[in-house]
């Protein structure tokens, strides 16, 4: 009997422990539109957002699942007086377009802070809430499997959209990179891809969190069987290295030197793993995701050059 009761206890403490692991690794503890761009006007101007011209719009996933996306021209994006700088510097009504990934917990308004560079440049830019994320419906995070299945249907909509489109790339910022880095899986027609402080295997990032509070790593282990299990998916499967066998796309890997919880490692090993053209940068002092906002102009500099040279061999 006294056995009986400590097999059940102990059984008991391994599923709420599975469950517990499981929330916290599949979970997605979102931010709402409104914290989301409080946080974005703390650190830059955003009161050109505000006057730009925009489209919103919503694409049906693989599965069904709905994308809430939305469409900044790049003509009127920018105020007549921006507009006419940029267009010294490219066409504003040129026909390219690009579609940017924000991060883990975040919504579209993450993906401001990168959008004006591209503005400027003349493109048109599309910004959308990941699965999970924003004003899409709730569910849990797969950390770039179903993720990238919805960006290459953004991808796919785009082309349809705008058929006339002459350059597409993608950006991605930490989840919404390296969503950005597997969507190369599925050969999309793309020609670009920025990818800002990516993950090469979710469980590898994980593991270095749980080192860091001197916790053992096997727990992550668990977590990915509770994962399989309870969703389907396990950490094991979340690998976007795995995604860049035979990838042409041109790459641009842009990450934070201070970055300590996804370390540039992550970056070193994509850009050694594709076949084809890649670029790497370190910012120096950027912790995570805030490259952009360390070093503005150095970051546009490395983005103009790389979308220089992408349009010069198109």
């Amino acid at each position: 009997k006294i056995f009986m009761i400590v097999l059940i206890v102990i059984i008991v403490i391994i599923v709420a422990l599975g469950l517990l692991l499981s929330n916290f690794t599949m979970g997605i503890k979102r931010q709402s539109l409104e914290e989301a761009r409080a946080w974005q006007e703390e650190r830059y101007d955003l009161s050109w957002y505000d006057e730009a011209n925009k489209e919103d719009f919503v694409v049906t996933s693989f599965d069904g699942y709905e994308i809430h996306a939305q469409l900044i021209p790049a003509s009127g994006a920018l105020g007549d007086e921006k507009n006419s700088a940029a267009s010294e510097k490219e066409d504003p009504t040129s026909e390219k377009y690009v579609i940017i990934s924000h991060g883990y917990s975040d919504n579209r308004f993450g993906a401001l802070k990168y959008a004006r560079i591209y503005l400027d440049c003349g493109y048109n830019v599309i910004i959308y809430d990941l699965r999970g994320h924003g004003l899409n419906e709730k569910t849990f995070c797969t950390y770039s499997i179903r993720e990238s299945e919805d960006l290459k249907a953004l991808i796919e909509d785009t082309r349809d959209r705008h058929p006339e489109a002459d350059v597409l790339g993608i950006q991605g910022e930490s989840l919404g990179a390296a969503t950005s880095v597997a969507v190369l899986k599925y050969k999309p027609d793309i020609d670009f891809v920025v990818a800002d402080c990516p993950f090469s295997d979710i469980k590898g990032v994980l593991k270095g969190g749980l080192k860091a509070m001197h916790l053992p790593g096997v727990l992550v282990d668990f977590a990915s069987l509770c994962d399989k299990v309870r969703y389907g998916y396990s950490l094991d499967e979340m690998r976007p290295i795995d995604c860049l066998e035979g990838n042409e796309v041109p790459l641009l890997f842009m990450h934070g030197e201070a970055d300590e919880l996804i370390t540039p490692d992550n970056s070193r090993r994509l850009a050694d793993a594709t076949a084809g053209y890649s670029e790497l940068h370190l910012i120096p002092g950027a912790s995570h995701a805030e490259s952009v906002l360390t070093d503005p102009e150095g970051y546009e500099a490395f983005v103009d050059a790389f979308l220089d040279r992408v349009e010069a061999e198109k």
